[in-house]
């Protein structure tokens, strides 16, 4: 069963776009993702030693979901279906399942079975699919751009890899770009372009991480490039530009220049310097920089750089960046101005980041201790049984609120990972959690 019948060479190929045609049908052929398919890559070992395995593929729009679903299943040489979460049902899920249990007992082989967007798979549909994921009869291939641990049910997602992507670095997509210059089968190669650095700079950075998007940025270009004057056949920035429908950044063609302005403005809003802060944002928006980008590092830099000690800078980033999304351009870039100002002026801690890079760091070296079971919740009579939720103490039953009760695993009882500063909200946090423990402390003593 010929399941990749738009094979390289095919005339037809010519009429589908671009970026279709350009999917890599190899382990060798793909570009990026080498955690993935790198030659020690998870997936290219588990293919090659013929212990694959279900999962779901996590990552953003164009990073390749689908096209190593494809590979997998022809490297494999496995038994390949599709199926859509959203036009699908229980009915579709169980004539998929008769006719992997038919070629198994005819022809023992694997049945893949890919879901596009998995996330949108209702709780029936995924139930219909464990005991067949469980036994074996099907491998399992999601497929999501949303966090798994949201979207999919508990014993199904036991049952699976979470397998993540990245967006392709700027290198690797100019590595697509020239790829599909050079294929005169299914790329443009007959075509004898080339391409302007600057303009392959700009088809690579306006991408975004996407391989889809960029291959269908060239493919515009490519066309604009033979209907112009055009005799050199050259792709250039200005050609890449109407493309895009957006200007190339006025940066130097290494991007150094994007990652010092930004760099920039992000020490001026810890150095609680506004003037600085609304100088280096004019710079960035007049030379093109994407305004969600800079919208995007405000509301990072709230968390890690305010935190508590003002809870409200948070939500001046993110109302920011939805005011300009609302407004755009160059209304909305005042919205961006105002955040900026707020964020400079603003108190500054980074207790919250060092936080939270310390629960990251203790868990990964603790694993994953059992919740307290006073702490589990008991909705069936056998967990109550098993001491699930006992001797739970209800905190609005005591006086202040304040109860001595233990909340982290027993290993840890005690552990603190935030610590307040005196600045801002956080001296108020940390005179209240002061007040609270010797509180506690006072009513055990009494005890």
């Amino acid at each position: 069963m010929n399941l990749f019948a738009n094979g390289r060479g095919n005339i037809t190929g010519k009429r589908v776009p671009l970026a279709d045609r350009m999917r890599p049908r190899s382990f060798d052929e793909f570009i990026g993702q080498t955690h993935l398919v790198g030659l020690e890559g998870l997936l290219r070992q588990a293919v090659r030693s013929g212990n694959l395995f279900s999962m779901v593929l996590w990552g953003p729009p164009g990073c390749g979901k689908t096209t190593l679903a494809r590979i997998i299943a022809k490297e494999s040489n496995a038994y390949f279906e599709t199926f859509s979460a959203v036009l699908s049902g229980v009915k579709d899920i169980r004539a998929v399942i008769d006719r992997a249990r038919a070629r198994q007992e005819s022809n023992p082989g694997a049945t893949i079975l890919f879901v596009d967007e998995i996330h949108r798979f209702n709780k029936a549909q995924q139930d219909a699919f464990l005991p067949h994921v469980e036994n074996g009869l099907i491998i399992l291939i999601g497929a999501t751009t949303e966090n798994p641990s949201f979207e999919v049910i508990a014993p199904l997602l036991s049952r699976l890899r979470i397998l993540v992507l990245y967006p392709f670095s700027e290198k690797e997509l100019k590595a697509v770009i020239m790829r599909a210059l050079r294929d005169r089968i299914d790329g443009l190669g007959d075509k004898e372009l080339t391409i302007e650095r600057p303009a392959l700079d700009h088809l690579a950075r306006s991408a975004d991480g996407d391989a889809r998007t960029v291959l269908n940025n060239l493919e515009i270009s490519a066309f604009l490039a033979e209907q112009e004057n055009n005799p050199e056949k050259r792709i250039s920035v200005e050609i890449t530009e109407k493309a895009v429908q957006r200007k190339a950044l006025l940066y130097d063609k290494s991007g150094e220049e994007h990652y010092n302005l930004i760099s920039a403005f992000h020490k001026s809003l810890r150095g609680s310097d506004p003037d600085a802060a609304l100088y280096w944002l004019g710079r960035m928006l007049m030379g093109g920089e994407d305004p969600l980008y800079i919208a995007r590092r405000m509301v990072r830099f709230a968390s890690e750089d305010i935190g508590l000690a003002d809870p409200g800078a948070l939500t001046a980033a993110l109302s920011a960046m939805e005011a300009y999304r609302f407004v755009g351009s160059p209304e909305g870039e005042l919205a961006l101005a105002q955040a900026a100002v707020y964020l400079a002026t603003a108190p500054k801690s980074n207790a919250l980041y060092l936080s939270m890079g310390k629960v990251k760091e203790f868990i990964n070296r603790t694993g994953t201790l059992p919740v307290p079971l006073h702490l589990r919740n008991a909705p069936t009579t056998l967990m109550k049984k098993m001491g699930y939720g006992r001797d739970y103490k209800y905190a609005h039953d005591y006086a202040e609120a304040q109860v001595q009760q233990t909340h982290l695993p027993e290993e840890i009882k005690g552990h603190t990972f935030y610590f307040p500063t005196e600045r801002g909200r956080e001296k108020e946090i940390k005179a209240r959690l002061s007040a609270w423990k010797a509180f506690r402390n006072n009513q055990n003593k009494r005890k």
